[in-house]
């Protein structure tokens, strides 16, 4: 196989379980959670938009994985477009999740080669695990078996959280910091700034350590200051 396939086994520390604030997701956390660590649990197909967190539930299910003695693979296939078919050489491990299964879509070798593996993990007991923007019906598959056998995996579309959900997961990450995010600070962040919630608290991390050694609170002239200066414009 090739060395570019899987990821080396140092998950993000913050794509943890413990760091998934599930909102309306929360059947679906509980049966990732159930993928992760019992051999035999149904295979799990996650949908959804971009933001939802269908990656963050895969790097948490892989290191549950990991944790409970099994061996894994991710493979974020939009970003293997080169080496699709090397997912014909993946052998071996216990668990395996597959991200962007949209990518793949349209790649008649490629889903040949996820159709044999496929065939050949619920043979061996492999676990799988897929996530994708479309549900299997509307992806834009060319091989019909394969489609047939993604629908027969227990399918979650997962949904974002809403403006409310995210502002009350920023102020409660904000607090662990010791940092205060009033309303006005959080209506312009919302106003102007990406709301993805990994891409929040990726800025929440940087605030942090600019606001102390600053020596400043997090107001709306420091945010924006610190944005150009970052050159991070606003959306």
């Amino acid at each position: 196989m090739t060395a570019q396939l899987p990821l080396g086994l140092r998950w993000p520390r913050r794509q943890r379980f413990e760091h998934f604030h599930a909102g309306a997701n929360a059947v679906a956390l509980a049966a990732v959670q159930v993928l992760a660590t019992q051999p035999g649990a149904p295979w799990l197909y996650l949908s959804g938009a971009t933001g939802s967190g269908k990656s963050h539930l895969l790097m948490a299910a892989c290191q549950a994985a990991h944790e409970a003695g099994r061996t894994v693979q991710y493979l974020p296939l939009k970003n293997l477009r080169e080496h699709f078919m090397a997912i014909r050489g993946v052998a071996g491990s216990q668990f395996i999740a597959f991200d962007d299964l949209d990518a793949l879509a349209g790649e008649r070798e490629a889903e040949h080669a996820l159709f044999d593996l496929y065939n050949r993990a619920r043979a061996e007991g492999t676990a799988l695990i897929f996530t994708a923007q479309a549900v299997p019906t509307q992806l834009p598959l060319m091989l019909p078996d394969l489609r047939s056998r993604l629908g027969a995996c227990t399918q979650f579309a997962l949904k974002p959280l809403d403006d409310g959900e995210r502002r009350e997961v920023l102020k409660q990450q904000a607090a662990l910091r010791g940092i205060e995010l009033n309303e006005s600070v959080l209506d312009w962040l919302f106003a102007r700034y990406a709301r993805d919630l990994g891409a929040l608290l990726d800025l929440l991390d940087r605030l942090d350590q600019a606001s102390l050694a600053a020596q400043r609170r997090v107001t709306v002239p420091f945010l924006r200051t610190f944005l150009r200066e970052a050159d991070h414009s606003p959306h």
